[in-house]
């Protein structure tokens, strides 16, 4: 018993909270530049939706201080303090987003009855 609660608790820990994501998102400020739905703004990238792995990649990469041009050098101060954890956290908020105001668009217990004909 004690070996399966330990490894349910390793398996919870190695994945993101999408919470955890959203708060820290705002406590860091990245709705300033980029919007507070993820859409982008100006020059800064959408981030909602895009895949988890690509954004954990660059996160990783501005946190040691890697950039790939000048325009994201300013994304180097904002990661630097960021744990993998945090990383995990926000990746997984960015590429799960849903805009609550859609949210009903996305109902997955509408159930399609019939054969689709007139």
């Amino acid at each position: 018993m004690r070996l399966l609660l330990l490894c349910f608790t390793l398996f919870s820990l190695s994945f993101g909270s999408y919470d955890d994501g959203k708060k820290l998102y705002i406590q860091k400020a990245c709705g300033n530049c980029h919007g507070a739905k993820l859409e982008g703004m100006h020059m800064y990238p959408s981030l909602a939706n895009r895949a988890k792995g690509f954004l954990s990649y660059k996160l990783k990469r501005f946190r040691s201080k890697i950039s790939d041009n000048q325009q994201q050098e300013m994304m180097i101060p904002f990661a630097q303090n960021l744990s993998d954890k945090d990383i995990d956290d926000l990746t997984l908020y960015m590429n799960e987003f849903i805009d609550s105001v859609n949210k009903e668009r996305y109902d997955t217990s509408f159930a399609v009855e019939g054969d689709g004909g007139s």
